[in-house]
């Protein structure tokens, strides 16, 4: 496939164009990691949140397992104390689900940033980038051996204005072979990929 065209113009708007979606898809790419490393830091209070909660387990399993070792009461106050243990587990839990849900909002919003703002571009892009290729590769391949196959594809593609302007009649021109119409169609189609026109003219 022959993805740049070989007339100056074609070729520098085409890498201007290649170059202004590359980097929009990289601006893009930026602004979602810094976004996500934003909302990241509010994970901050939640792991907070987290430490303290198995700070308070961790005393009261200390305490209970002290207030075990003492005579009559031990076991009822360790029992007690249990409780605070469960206590601190649950203000533990809270906070690395609160960690969890700020991760995977974090990542959604940069996954929802690219997607909405580099794919429709590069959907856009790409497919005309791959019909362009396709149809100059085409071209190009058979532009120094079949003018008329050129010419033909001139008079489908083209605009009725740019046609006339070679020939009055440019499908009657090509239907008789009228070779001066059809080679002058035929560069109508190279030029309009920003192809050069072929060197020779076939026997």
């Amino acid at each position: 496939m022959r993805f740049y065209a070989e007339r100056p113009t074609r070729f520098l708007l085409q890498i201007v164009v290649d170059v202004l979606v590359v980097a929009w898809v990289w601006l893009c790419v930026d602004v979602a990691s810094t976004a996500r490393e934003v909302l990241l830091r509010l994970q901050t209070p939640a792991n907070t949140l987290s430490g303290a909660g198995d700070g308070i387990r961790g005393v009261f399993d200390e305490a209970a397992r002290t207030a075990g070792e003492l005579p009559l009461v031990g076991e009822d106050l360790a029992r007690a104390l249990g409780a605070g243990t469960g206590a601190g587990d649950s203000i533990a839990t809270a906070g690395r689900d609160l960690a969890g849900t700020v991760g995977t909002i974090a990542s959604g919003t940069a996954i929802g940033i690219v997607v909405l703002g580099a794919l429709p571009v590069v959907l856009t892009w790409l497919p005309l980038r791959l019909r362009y290729a396709r149809s100059a590769a085409s071209a190009a391949q058979v532009r120094g051996v079949d003018t008329d196959l050129l010419a033909l594809r001139a008079i489908t593609n083209r605009p009725v204005r740019r046609l006339l302007r070679v020939s009055p009649d440019p499908a009657a021109a090509w239907r008789r072979d009228d070779r001066e119409a059809v080679q002058a169609l035929a560069a109508l189609e190279l030029r309009a990929l920003g192809l050069r026109a072929p060197h020779r003219t076939p026997d």
